[in-house]
């Protein structure tokens, strides 16, 4: 235990001498600021008493000086305007002179000034809640562009007949918004948004003469539809949408039959019907026991009329019985098919045999 209280007394008596070296320097260092400060004070009263004299000669002029100095610090005399910004100077409340850009004196006391920036200024419109004809209430959101024009007279008209040109015409295009959503339906509000911003600018601009601004543009940004009118809007559409397609569906159905229809004119109905009758005679004869009724043939002339439409070129009977064997089963019947195509192969032979028959003889 003593040698733990020796290391602690130890440790402590370190610490103490660590803190009054530390603060040795602190010491040192107010002696001698103390020790100049004095000097100086000292030499100030020799000065003082050795020169009295000649120092209140002059001390209106240092008097007079330090009022200027102030004067300067306080009030800003001399001030310096950017090649955009023109100064509207008052002299006794009266307007004086518009200065600007550099550099321009004011008198103290006696002249103040406005600034006025000459660049495009954005001016937001707060969203108008505006009723439609339709009474179908939106938020509409505009943004003017407008600038005091360069000339002397605007300049004074943007301080002097107006308080704040930015406030008046936002509320201005707000009211004019408004009245002239009232008389459109959302349709036409939303149809005719380039005709609006041009007719908001143009009634914008006849006020704004009066304050020395020009109005470069007036644009809606945003019309905010309520969700029941924009999904009721959307379903309208879709089914505007369908029913084009259901039209559009008809007229290429009517395409197709009338299609069906001129090329029907190019079977020939007793060459049609000579087949038929074969294919009956052919059914006939075996153990087939379906009955196939005249009516039959309309829906063969259908079948290969269809066959006819699908051609580049006008193709003959027999090609299109064949083609068409499968069609005319599943409509028809499989063993009428079956027969109409061994008729059709007859006669494809047959008529080869006759145009070999008339080219040999031609040879002859």
């Amino acid at each position: 235990m003593s040698e733990e209280k020796q290391q602690t007394f130890a440790k402590a008596e370190t610490e103490q001498q660590q803190k009054q070296e530390g603060k040795t320097p602190n010491v040192v260092t107010a002696a001698l600021v103390f020790f100049i400060a004095a000097v100086l004070v000292a030499s100030l009263g020799i000065i003082l008493f050795k020169y009295s004299a000649a120092l209140l000669s002059i001390l209106p002029i240092l008097i007079l000086i330090a009022i200027l100095l102030f004067i300067a610090a306080k009030f800003e005399p001399l001030v310096k305007l950017k090649e955009y910004q023109r100064a509207v100077v008052f002299r006794f409340g009266k307007f004086n002179r518009v200065s600007g850009p550099g550099w321009f004196f004011i008198i103290p006391f006696i002249e103040s000034y406005n600034i006025v920036d000459l660049r495009v200024q954005t001016v937001d419109i707060p969203p108008q809640e505006v009723i439609t004809k339709g009474n179908i209430e939106v938020k509409v959101d505009a943004v003017i562009y407008m600038r005091v024009g360069s000339a002397e007279e605007d300049v004074v008209k943007s301080v002097v007949k107006v308080e704040d040109y930015k406030k008046a015409a936002q509320l201005y295009v707000g009211s004019t918004l408004r009245d002239i959503a009232g008389d459109l339906t959302l349709a036409e509000l939303i149809a005719n948004i380039d005709k609006i911003n041009e007719k908001l600018k143009q009634k914008l601009q006849l006020v704004s003469q009066d304050w020395g601004v020009k109005v470069d543009a007036v644009e809606i940004k945003d019309i905010q539809i309520p969700k029941e009118v924009l999904d009721a809007m959307h379903a309208e559409k879709a089914a505007e949408q369908r029913k084009l397609a259901r039209m559009e569906e008809a007229k290429a159905h009517m395409a197709e039959i009338q299609a069906v229809k001129e090329a029907a004119k190019g079977l020939d109905e007793k060459a049609l019907l000579y087949y038929y009758i074969r294919a009956l005679e052919k059914m006939s004869t075996g153990k087939a026991t379906t009955i196939i009724f005249p009516l039959e043939v309309t829906k063969l002339a259908s079948i290969l009329s269809s066959a006819v439409g699908k051609a580049t070129s006008q193709p003959k009977i027999e090609e299109l019985i064949l083609k068409e064997k499968d069609s005319i089963a599943n409509l028809l019947g499989k063993k009428f098919a079956e027969s109409l195509a061994e008729v059709a192969k007859e006669e494809k032979k047959t008529k080869k045999k006759k145009t070999k028959k008339k080219k040999s003889s031609r040879k002859r």
